[in-house]
């Protein structure tokens, strides 16, 4: 969630510190303020984070406006990720591409303009994001880091993004951040669909509830989370619990061939409500590392459609549910970007990095797709499963329906 007091600071500039006052005078307010006077968050930032700083609390706040992000990739998708981000105040962000504004660029991307045409996608952004909000620094990387190796790259960072770039680019990605022990995202969007991935190693993070009459078991709670303590606390006379729990994750190498869980293929019900994206996304990543190209186009429809066919099985679904007039929609959608599609995407992205930096509530597990044409947003976790360890393994999340605004 980014705070919409933030969206006219470019405008006014800063807040004037020996002016701004501690938000509202209500309990929650104060209790704010309180807090705030305690931490090394100053009140001018109080006063432009308040309603966010409310909904997640001080000491996330803290975190999130120390944390340096990396986001690779400068395109409509990492603008809404990049804006995102630095209206909720994070400390500093990287913007690494080694690709040029082309006149395609200015569609969808609103940190651009024509007169960019020809100048770095990073540099030409750069400028823009920075006036969205000028306590965060904004840093621009060049040169093409797609397959950095050396591990203090990674390290400098605290969670790693990379958006639009091919299987390969992504998986080499996510084995550095891996390696250097960060969290790592992927994010791509072509036209009306889109896809969201998460490996975040091993996290930890606390969920907040009202306790209830059945006490929480310390202990595995699936095949990839557990919960690892418990603690109350009194807040507007109720015991609210609040539950410290850790989530595993695998690799994007793995997860490309990775099984839906058992216990949902066991449902024959369920294997035929599994929207056919997934299929799609996993095909396109097949398609890349073989070595194919970047993007499959119409004539590659028979091709594709036969690596389409082959993860469609190895997923065990029913054959009738992957149609061909899906295939051809999603092949027409390639390549394109549509600012609906990529501001979803963004927001939800982005809130999950926050939540992250925040270790506040269940982080995306491990992968979600979009259908822009159905507002469909499952979410699919993907595990290999190893016969003598069941860590780490698959866990279905709900299918849900989600309604853009």
């Amino acid at each position: 969630m980014v705070d919409q007091a933030a969206s006219s600071f470019s405008a006014n500039g800063p807040p004037d510190p020996t002016t701004t006052a501690f938000p509202g005078t209500d309990a929650a307010g104060e209790t704010v303020a309180a807090i705030a006077q305690a931490e090394t968050i100053s009140a001018d930032e109080i006063a432009l984070y308040d309603r966010q700083i409310r909904l997640w609390g001080v000491q996330a706040q803290e975190k999130i406006r120390t944390a340096n992000i990396l986001l690779v990739s400068i395109k409509a998708l990492a603008n809404e990720v990049a804006k995102n981000l630095v209206l909720a105040g994070i400390g500093s962000i990287t913007l690494a591409d080694h690709e040029v504004v082309k006149e395609e660029d200015l569609g969808a991307q609103f940190l651009i303009s024509e007169a960019d045409i020809g100048k770095n996608r990073a540099e030409a952004a750069a400028s823009e994001l920075q006036k969205l909000n000028p306590r965060v620094k904004v840093n621009v990387i060049t040169r093409d880091v797609r397959n950095e190796q050396d591990m203090a790259f990674y390290s400098a960072y605290d969670i790693i993004i990379a958006t639009d770039l091919d299987f390969l680019s992504l998986s080499a990605l996510d084995s550095g951040a891996r390696l250097a022990h960060r969290p790592f995202y992927a994010g791509g969007s072509h036209g009306m669909y889109g896809f969201i991935f998460a490996d975040l190693g091993s996290h930890d993070f606390v969920v907040e509830r009202e306790v209830s009459n059945i006490a929480t078991r310390i202990g595995p709670e699936t095949a990839t989370r557990s919960v690892l303590a418990t603690k109350s606390k009194k807040e507007s006379g109720k015991v609210i619990e609040m539950v410290t729990k850790r989530e595993l994750y695998s690799p994007l190498l793995l997860v490309n061939t990775s099984p839906l869980p058992p216990d949902m293929q066991k449902h024959p019900r369920r294997l035929r409500k599994v929207h056919p994206l997934l299929t799609c996304v996993r095909a396109l990543w097949e398609y890349q590392r073989n070595g194919h190209g970047t993007l499959p186009s119409d004539s590659d429809l028979q091709l594709f459609t036969q690596i389409a066919m082959e993860k469609h099985k190895e997923l065990l679904l029913p054959a009738d549910t992957l149609k061909s007039d899906f295939l051809r929609s999603f092949l027409q959608n390639l390549g394109s970007e549509l600012s609906p599609v990529t501001a979803f995407l963004g927001g939800q992205l982005a809130q999950d990095v926050i939540n992250v930096l925040g270790q506040r509530m269940q982080p995306i597990q491990n992968l979600m797709l979009f259908d822009g044409e159905t507002f469909q947003g499952p979410v699919y976790a993907l595990h290999p499963i190893f016969q003598d360890d069941p860590l780490p393994s698959a866990i279905e999340q709900p299918e849900t329906t989600l309604v853009v605004g």
